[in-house]
């Protein structure tokens, strides 16, 4: 192949717009550099927008770009500096393909930050293409574009929160789109101020558009919701509500689990101590067989449901009660009727509810609001779960700000 030709493939496979290959040179150990120039005899100055011709200086520089065939590629850029006709000022063309004071191109960064999403920054490091710092100055930039960026016909907002450190106490928020299954932020915190101040940053615009506001049964988020967005409607999660309903259940389990165990103990009685074996083996491994829905039961877990129901009238009751509440909400599509079902629920299950009851009776409203188009957080459990994921792969990652930029990039 002749010189001029091979020069030609290597412009067409450089695939750069308005650039092409002027020589290219190989060294061991290093990779291969290509010395390319601009197609374009002019440029345009930055401070008065006129076209200009006039060179006045030449600034060579090497940048990385994207490998061939595993091997490295630098560019060897002429960086033209020009001189505008009508101001009269030096300005230094712009590189399309490469941000100011970067040594790699647009597109590198773009495959960097993938590699990184799918590993970590340490071990897209050790391949050698880039550095750590690199690495993570790629992530910066890409974070600035986001904070720049706001929602987009966002209708649906979900509002939740994940820990940072299991067991320190230490959350962070987290804002979803409901619709497009999007994280939308993560916060460094979950109180009132730092998530008003991030919902604030989106403008009123497009806080007016919101119509439905998914959240736990915490007040401090509906009080957010009902200062910043005046058309939503507040949603109480089911999936929040039965939590609670499921930890009373569980609560009741173990009380009398262990009133069982201390009646062995005290009694002096062979026979009654027998009837309290038979009791407790049947309270025993029974919390799944108690808290997992019905319809999602193990033959072994049916069986050993029917052991407890039979040694336990109370869990009886309260898991009749539990499986009840859960088909109102699964079936129930109109809230009017859902106001009806759900009242009688409360009318007999409060005997063996009570936190639920009182509860539900103060988000009563909210929890309603579920039957009109069936809104849930079930999409921000989703997201926290590859949240908690990405928390632990990531290695690299030195503080929150990096943390936050990974997690984003995900859904960008």
């Amino acid at each position: 192949m002749t010189q001029k030709r091979s020069i030609k493939v290597l412009t067409e496979l450089l695939d750069l717009k308005d650039i092409k290959v002027t020589s290219q040179r190989i060294y061991n150990g290093i990779g291969i550099i290509l010395q390319t120039e601009s197609t374009k005899s002019y440029s345009i100055c930055p401070h008065c927008g006129t076209k200009s011709e006039k060179l006045h200086q030449n600034h060579s520089h090497i940048i990385k770009d994207l490998p061939f065939s595993e091997k490295p590629v630098f560019l060897e850029v002429n960086r033209r500096q020009f001189k505008c006709y009508q101001c009269q000022k030096p300005f230094s063309e712009e590189l399309y393909y490469a941000k100011k004071k970067r040594t790699y191109t647009n597109r590198l960064a773009q495959k960097i930050i993938q590699d990184v999403l799918e590993s970590d920054i340490h071990s897209v490091a050790s391949k050698g293409i880039v550095t750590t710092e690199e690495i993570e100055r790629m992530l910066k930039d890409a974070s600035e574009e986001l904070c720049d960026s706001k929602p987009s016909n966002l209708k649906r907002l979900g509002i939740d929160e994940i820990a940072l450190v299991k067991g320190k106490g230490d959350y962070c928020a987290v804002l979803v789109d409901l619709d497009a299954s999007k994280l939308l932020a993560i916060l460094n915190g979950r109180t009132q101020d730092k998530i008003k101040e991030a919902l604030s940053g989106w403008g009123l615009e497009v806080l007016q558009q919101i119509e439905e506001v998914s959240i736990d049964l915490w007040q401090g988020y509906k009080n957010l919701v009902m200062e910043l967005m005046p058309n939503a409607q507040v949603v109480a999660d089911r999936f929040h509500v039965m939590t609670q309903i499921n930890k009373e259940l569980d609560t009741q389990r173990k009380r009398e689990r262990r009133s069982i165990e201390e009646q062995i103990k005290e009694t002096k009685s062979e026979s009654e101590k027998a009837e309290y074996e038979i009791i407790l083996a049947g309270l025993k491994n029974s919390k799944y067989s108690l808290l997992k829905n019905e319809d999602n039961l193990t033959d072994e877990q049916v069986v050993k449901l029917r052991e407890v129901k039979r040694v336990s009238p109370v869990l009886k009751e309260m898991h009749d009660f539990k499986e009840k509440i859960r088909k109102i909400f699964n079936l129930t599509d109109h809230w009017y009727t859902g106001v009806f079902k759900l009242g009688m629920w409360l009318s007999k299950a409060k005997k063996y509810f009570p936190r639920s009851n009182n509860t539900i009776i103060r988000w009563f409203d909210e929890i309603i609001a579920y039957f009109d188009n069936g809104t849930t957080s079930g999409t921000v459990e989703g997201i926290n779960n590859k949240l908690k994921l990405i928390k632990r792969s990531g290695y690299g990652f030195r503080n929150f700000q990096n943390f936050k930029i990974r997690c984003l990039l995900n859904w960008t």
